[in-house]
């Protein structure tokens, strides 16, 4: 069995409105962060097989495909997630702009305000990133026509006989 499906049915599984599930997500995001503040400070392209990268970033294999499973869509080339394997060899090879831009828009304030950061992006260049994404899920609602005004199709009708009717 693949082991994104393990993992989905794993995690998933927790209801974060319970004990346990508060649990274990807070213990997976402590992992996760772990792992972030190694692999942004280093800030080399890593290689190995799920099962090697595991044990280098001194996790569980569960929990690693967890954090495959969330960083991949900002690598500059996806992994084979669906079906990797322990013996899936995956290239960690991360578009940071991109990187950070998906943790605001995920609300993972405990990983895009680590320090490592300032390193990597400029502070202005965060807050161009951070507003990007906020503004990209803001919606613009158009001017509401009036009953009495001309029809936005063209018609050359009042709204209220042409579009507006119900």
């Amino acid at each position: 069995m693949a082991l994104l499906k393990d993992w989905r049915d794993f995690a998933y599984a927790f209801d974060d409105n319970t004990r346990e599930g508060q649990e274990f997500w807070l213990n997976y995001f402590a992992v996760e962060k772990a792992i972030y503040e190694k692999v942004l400070t280093d800030k080399v392209v890593v290689e190995g097989t799920v099962a090697e990268l595991a044990e280098k970033y001194d996790t569980d294999l569960k929990l690693f495909v967890g954090f495959l499973d969330g960083i991949n869509d900002s690598l500059n080339e996806a992994n084979p997630i669906d079906d990797m394997t322990e013996d899936t060899v995956v290239k960690i090879d991360i578009n940071y702009e991109q990187l950070y831009y998906n943790m605001v828009a995920c609300k993972a304030e405990w990983l895009y305000t680590l320090e490592q950061w300032n390193d990597i992006l400029t502070p202005e260049r965060q807050k161009e990133l951070y507003k990007a994404q906020k503004t990209s899920t803001t919606v613009v609602k158009d001017k509401k026509v009036g009953r009495n005004e001309p029809c936005p199709c063209g018609s050359g009708k009042k709204y209220k006989k042409c579009c507006g009717r119900k």
